[in-house]
């Protein structure tokens, strides 16, 4: 999925990124891009972790080493298929 690729790309990048982060520079809703967090956490892509900032709730987001794993194989497997057609 488009929206995957770009959560994981952010995550891959960064340290860790807040929910409205995400939502702001992919363009989603918040139900979208909580259905595919869901499911990249399921797959323990991702690392849900929740506080509080004063009395604010505060979900952020980071890439655990199977999500950087898989998220690399995937880009290796798009480069051989970029590769094939050229």
């Amino acid at each position: 999925s488009k929206l995957r690729l770009g959560i994981m790309s952010m995550l891959v990048v960064n340290q860790n990124v807040d929910f409205n982060t995400f939502k702001d520079h992919l363009g989603v809703t918040d139900g979208n891009l909580a259905s595919h967090m869901s499911s990249l956490e399921k797959a323990k892509y991702i690392k849900v972790n929740k506080s509080f900032i004063g009395k604010k709730p505060n979900t952020t987001y980071s890439v655990t080493a199977a999500g950087r794993k898989a998220f690399n194989e995937h880009l290796d497997a798009l480069e051989q298929l970029i590769n094939r057609t050229v």
